[in-house]
């Protein structure tokens, strides 16, 4: 299985890292290659940001399960405040739906698993709340 999902070629690219303060999982630091028209942190880059993270968080609770596939299914997004600086991606879900997730891949082979990411920008705020559903399926053979 991946390592981390900062490994991923687009993700290397666009510069997304381990956190470096430990406030969060994941972040993308200050740059002025992560701005927009109006001079805060684009939109398209707080996305990609929360995503790695939910994809991250993945990896640490799928740690311990060998061949599986899991797929974004769905995004929901919703931008609360215009972000400046480095921002952070943490993830705030409920490790009991992450556990029945769980059991239900083991149980039919496949699951849905929502993780919920809240971005903050360098001063706090909280820029994005978010949720990822997965698709997470075994191989065949598995």
């Amino acid at each position: 299985m991946l390592e981390s999902v900062t490994t991923l070629p687009f993700n290397r690219h666009v510069g997304i890292q381990k956190s470096s303060t430990g406030e969060g999982l994941l972040e993308l630091p200050a740059g002025e290659q992560f701005l927009n028209h109006i001079g805060t942190v684009h939109a398209g880059a707080q996305l990609a940001l929360a995503e790695a993270c939910s994809g991250e968080f993945l990896l640490t609770v799928l740690a311990s399960e060998s061949g599986i596939v899991p797929v974004v299914r769905r995004v929901e997004a919703k931008f609360k405040k215009p972000a400046s600086g480095r921002v952070t991606a943490k993830v705030n879900s409920s490790l009991t739906s992450i556990a029945e997730s769980i059991a239900e891949l083991a149980k039919n082979g496949r699951c849905l698993l929502t993780i919920c990411v809240d971005v903050y920008d360098e001063q706090g705020q909280h820029s994005l709340a978010s949720s990822f559903e997965w698709f997470i399926a075994k191989t065949v053979g598995k």
